[in-house]
């Protein structure tokens, strides 16, 4: 007698959710989200360096990112970058932030509203000023 299989059995949930996407899932180590790898960049660890592998075809064990400055910065504040590409000590990210950085002529999509605000500075403190004024 043959087994048939159930509908639905032997799939990991987590794919169903993810069919639509073309081609292999992978995940940010910025921002931890899941998105296809077309979407993500490829990046690998050389000399100390994290470098960029947009066709994803440079040997070494690779980590993928959002091609977006606020991943990159996500994944720098958590040291990201050397756990996911095992190699001890930390990395220098610079040629990666040069190719993410935001291209100054071109003016962004969206706004921010974050823009409008206005910056506060912080007064200059004397380091030879009492930090609290004596009082009266």
């Amino acid at each position: 007698m043959a087994r048939t299989r159930e509908p639905g059995r032997g799939v990991a949930p987590e794919r169903d959710r993810h069919a639509d996407a073309h081609g292999p899932v992978r995940t940010c180590i910025g921002c931890r989200s899941r998105a296809s790898a077309s979407e993500l960049l490829r990046v690998v660890a050389a000399d100390g360096i994290v470098d960029p592998d947009p066709r994803h075809r440079k040997p070494g064990r690779g980590a993928w990112v959002h091609p977006d400055p606020d991943c990159l910065h996500r994944a720098e504040r958590r040291s990201a970058f050397p756990r996911a590409l095992r190699v001890p000590g930390p990395l220098d990210t610079g040629a990666l932030r040069t190719l993410l950085a935001p291209d100054p002529a071109v003016p962004p999509t969206g706004h921010d509203r974050r823009d409008d605000r206005r910056v506060r500075t912080r007064k200059q403190v004397d380091p030879h000023e009492p930090a609290v004024k004596p009082s009266r």
